[in-house]
């Protein structure tokens, strides 16, 4: 049984930032892939932030300069440090980890909602 903990997500203002989090525990063996997604309201969920096992990173366009992705391996936690907050990116923000062993398409987090005012 694995768990996700997701922590971080609020309001703020535009320019301002946040960090989220988010934790796995329970019967792990390795992580490979750990994503963050967001889905705003009425639109669908899209991957915002990507970090592999090697910690190489992938940003959706919209984020990159702004966004950083992180992990940290000993604790089973991934980051997303949000800088210069837009009111477009409100949403809410779901981290996905691929964990072994676990399903095909990994575990996922039960959201954080972020509120950016303008």
């Amino acid at each position: 049984q694995v768990q996700l903990v997701e922590s971080g997500g609020g309001l703020v203002q535009t320019g301002g930032s946040l960090r989220l989090s988010c934790a796995a525990s329970g019967s792990i063996f390795s992580i490979d892939d750990m994503h963050w997604y967001r889905q705003a309201p009425g639109q669908e969920r899209e991957l915002v932030a990507t970090i592999t096992s090697y910690g190489t990173t992938y940003y959706e366009d919209s984020v990159k300069g702004r966004f950083t992705i992180s992990r940290d391996n000993a604790k089973n936690t991934v980051y997303l440090q949000m800088n210069s907050l837009k009111p477009e990116d409100i949403g809410v923000y779901y981290c996905n980890l691929y964990i072994k062993p676990g399903p095909r398409y990994g575990y996922w987090g039960q959201g954080t909602q972020v509120t950016v005012s303008s």
